[in-house]
């Protein structure tokens, strides 16, 4: 069983109410993917198997979440089993132990958690704009740091603009995206845990 002391800071630094629930979840875990490797990702723990995500969990304000990866979602929140506010609100540890080794065979057999259904569609280009083109030229630190980006992270920032429902708003999502481009920083920088110096 590989634990990372990253998990327990995390869990030491959430709200009382969360710290049993974030334990119970990576006891369960643990009984549950024999061997499984924990990591931060996406500034939350997550249990993997020979380097393959198969779950997550976090800590919000007034709720948990618990994602097992390549089931479908149950729940309202991120995560299939919606917001849990106490042990309580999570299915039967049969199910949820059920559901993490179907989730390991899958890794196992496959080398991914996700259910392929076929072959995966690819995601469309999105072109870039020429108003924001031009306002990250202005501005060679953001133009710069857009371009060490990955795709993903890139794309993130296109869509944020492109979806924007209004001129006024996409204007404003340009402008905050260039400053936070220009500060290194990706679209969800937010919920992105800052690490800790050892």
């Amino acid at each position: 069983m590989g634990r990372d002391p990253r998990v327990d800071d995390y869990i030491e630094g959430a709200a009382d109410f969360a710290r049993p629930i974030l334990e119970h979840l990576r006891a369960l875990a643990h009984r549950a993917l024999p061997g499984a490797e924990e990591a931060i990702k996406w500034g939350m723990p997550h249990f993997t198997v020979s380097g393959k995500n198969v779950a997550g969990m976090a800590a919000f304000k007034a709720h948990c979440t618990f994602v097992i990866h390549g089931d479908g979602r149950q729940g309202d929140a991120m995560g299939q089993f919606g917001r849990i506010t106490g042990i309580a609100d999570l299915p039967d540890e049969a199910v949820l132990t059920a559901n993490l080794q179907a989730a390991l065979d899958r890794v196992l057999e496959k080398g991914t958690a996700l259910r392929i259904d076929g072959t995966r569609k690819p995601r469309l280009e999105i072109p870039m704009p020429d108003d924001f083109a031009a306002l990250l030229a202005a501005t060679p630190e953001a133009q710069d740091a857009f371009g060490r980006f990955t795709p993903a992270q890139r794309r993130d920032y296109l869509e944020w603009i492109t979806e924007a429902k209004t001129a006024a708003t996409r204007d404003k999502r340009m402008v905050q995206a260039s400053e936070w481009i220009a500060e290194g920083k990706t679209r969800n920088w937010k919920y992105e845990k800052p690490r800790r110096n050892a």
